[in-house]
């Protein structure tokens, strides 16, 4: 009974090789990613049992997505099938001044059709563990809504640790539903919050500031205002260009606050897919450490993150492990 459950889209990634535009090339290369799917490979590489719930299109894309997810070991059992296609979307690869750009192309995808019916919640959840949703699944439609929290409900039933990460991007919000009232109906049923300030006033209607004391009070207003959450774990990223970031990270988890130092990433080989890497890593680390060494692995492993190409986090538990012990040089290893 400790299988990490994630549920979201499959998207492929379609980008010019290098930092091109696409006006500047002819050659491109694809990934499989989603911001849920790329929580739970995380999690599988870290050694966990991972079952990634979701709707692919039935074509060999589909084909090849599910195959992509069971070379990290991920269970692709509860994976259901679809006519419309794979969800894509295009990236270019900023540097430096230049930052990068995405398009979506998911509205009509195979996840679009997602129903509650299409989910066997009941024996999907039997090995479960964790649950962690994001607020992209609910965005996208309304379907993902009513059947994420379907599985939500049933999860706190059989006393799963549920974890939540309620990204807003305002563009997904396309079928009608208020952001704010859904995510708010999904948050009652969570336990650890992974998220800032902005998710927090988003969902609560406040006005907090990014500093310290502010993100103390706001979380504490999220906890007295959904009991079920206990914990809020912060990244806080500082840009200084488009090829060089700094990473460090923040919690409140009802008794005491703490901050990590920043990690400096002084280049980013691709920086899709860090924050789900954060969330692996704070997900990862509560099960096997105390707070702040979880929120310290969740830091290391959205940094390291940073070094691999494509949506996906390929370090294991060492390679983060190694960056908390102070071997940040990169020396080779022989």
């Amino acid at each position: 009974m400790n299988q990490i459950i994630t549920f979201g889209e499959v998207l492929m990634r379609i980008s010019p090789r290098g930092n091109k535009k696409f006006i500047q090339s002819n050659n491109v290369e694809f990934y499989f990613g989603g911001t849920e799917l790329n929580v739970g490979i995380s999690i599988a590489n870290f050694g966990g049992d991972v079952k990634h719930i979701s709707c692919v299109s039935d074509d060999f894309i589909g084909d090849t997505a599910i195959s992509y997810l069971r070379k990290f070991d991920v269970s692709t059992s509860a994976i259901v099938r679809s006519k419309r296609p794979l969800g894509v979307y295009f990236l270019e690869v900023g540097a430096v001044m230049r930052p990068s750009s995405i398009s979506y192309n998911r509205s009509h995808s195979s996840f679009s059709e997602i129903k509650p019916e299409m989910v066997d919640w009941e024996n999907s959840l039997k090995k479960g563990k964790w649950f962690h949703w994001t607020g992209i699944t609910p965005a996208l439609c309304e379907g993902g809504y009513e059947t994420l929290k379907e599985g939500l409900i049933l999860a706190q039933k059989k006393g799963l640790e549920i974890s939540a990460d309620p990204t807003y991007r305002s563009g997904l919000w396309k079928w009608g539903g208020n952001p704010k009232e859904v995510l708010r109906d999904l948050l009652s049923y969570s336990n650890v919050f992974i998220g800032g300030v902005n998710e927090i006033n988003e969902v609560l209607g406040t006005n907090y500031s990014y500093s310290n004391e502010d993100f103390i009070e706001a979380s504490k207003s999220l906890i007295k205002e959904f009991p079920s959450i206990t914990k809020v774990f912060d990244k806080i990223r500082t840009s200084v260009n488009a090829s060089w970031h700094k990473i460090r990270s923040r919690m409140w988890n009802g008794v005491e606050f703490r901050e990590t130092e920043d990690l400096d990433i002084t280049h980013i080989v691709d920086r899709i897919g860090t924050g789900d890497a954060y969330a692996a890593g704070i997900i990862h680390g509560l099960q096997k450490f105390d707070d702040y060494k979880a929120m310290e692995f969740g830091s290391a492993a959205c940094a390291i993150k940073h070094t691999y190409m494509g949506d996906v986090n390929y370090a294991n538990e060492d390679d983060v492990l190694n960056i908390l012990a102070g071997n940040t040089t990169g020396r080779l290893n022989r």
